[in-house]
């Protein structure tokens, strides 16, 4: 009697369906993943188009000399003028004083949170960082308006109601979450096994954290300074309602300035016919602002890829 063939083992329907659900739903998957990235691509083409084009007739009517030498800018009015340098003043104004308040308490919450701070105490003191992103911006501009600024006030009489010094502070407190978070990021990516090295050789708690921890996560470090620093210059509300729109080249943190995202919002307002002069001025405003946000973001990944530490 003749033994049974063994026949191959054939795969049921149900699995062959299953694969094939999978394989359309992979599918499916990647064409939106590509429908997504192509919009995001000719979404900025769109705009970066639009920026120029509208650029490119304003600087028909007005020289570039005078648009980024010039030193009074009254766009507006009769006689009317375009030295854009009162508005990037105030940009950079803005964004010095912020980078001077969070870098330093940024970097330090970082280190604290990445190096001292207990599981708890990190659970605790990293979401509440964090709340501080989520807050609106115009939240922030009425609390410069009628908390810091009067507080101040108390301190310095000179100080306007308007003025540089409360929108830095409020912009310095905005884009602390983004240094901290970051930067406490960077320094825990770096390896366990450097710290315990230099704790072998008899190294300090300090001098792990300055001369090994903080050096090996500088790029990371370095990359959430320049990110906030881009997010500081690209602020708008809190600006506009805590320094003013006073286009002024003053040294003086006391007094009303105003930034170029700031005027972005007063000839937003409607008040300016669209196709004149005034109104292109907004698209020129826009495309320096552009360009000097994207040159920052370059840099940063520029730094990211030159100096980044790559551990097993």
């Amino acid at each position: 009697m003749s033994e049974p063939t063994s026949q191959p083992l054939q795969p049921s329907l149900s699995s062959s369906i299953r694969k094939g659900g999978t394989r359309w739903g992979e599918a499916t998957i990647k064409l939106w993943l590509r429908i997504c990235t192509t919009l995001s691509l000719f979404t900025t083409l769109a705009i970066v188009v639009l920026l120029m084009v509208e650029s490119v007739e304003f600087f028909r009517n007005v020289s570039p000399l005078e648009f980024f030498f010039g030193t009074r800018w009254v766009p507006l009015l009769n006689p009317s003028s375009f030295g854009v340098l009162p508005l990037l003043w105030g940009t950079m104004l803005i964004t010095i004083g912020a980078a001077v308040i969070a870098i330093p308490l940024g970097l330090a919450s970082a280190i604290y949170l990445s190096e001292y701070a207990s599981d708890r105490m990190r659970a605790w003191i990293k979401p509440a960082l964090e709340l501080l992103a989520g807050i609106p911006t115009v939240v922030y501009g009425y609390f410069a308006l009628t908390f810091v600024t009067p507080m101040l006030r108390n301190v310095i009489p000179d100080l306007q109601v308007f003025n540089a010094l409360s929108g830095a502070i409020v912009v310095g407190i905005m884009i602390l979450p983004t240094i901290a978070t970051l930067s406490d990021n960077a320094l825990r990516a770096v390896p366990v096994s450097l710290r315990q090295a230099a704790y072998a050789v008899g190294a300090t708690s300090y001098e792990v954290t300055t001369r090994i921890v903080v050096p090996a996560g500088l790029s990371g470090v370095m990359a959430s300074f320049l990110l906030a620093i881009s997010r500081a210059i690209g602020e708008t509300m809190a600006v506009t309602l805590a320094s003013g729109q006073t286009p002024n080249l003053s040294f003086s943190m006391l007094e009303s300035i105003q930034t170029m995202t700031a005027y972005i919002v007063q000839v937003s307002m409607g008040d300016t016919p669209s196709g004149g002069i005034g109104y292109q001025t907004l698209f020129a405003v826009a495309m320096l602002l552009f360009l000097i946000t994207l040159l920052i973001n370059v840099i940063s990944q520029w730094i990211l890829g030159r100096f980044r530490e790559v551990y097993d």
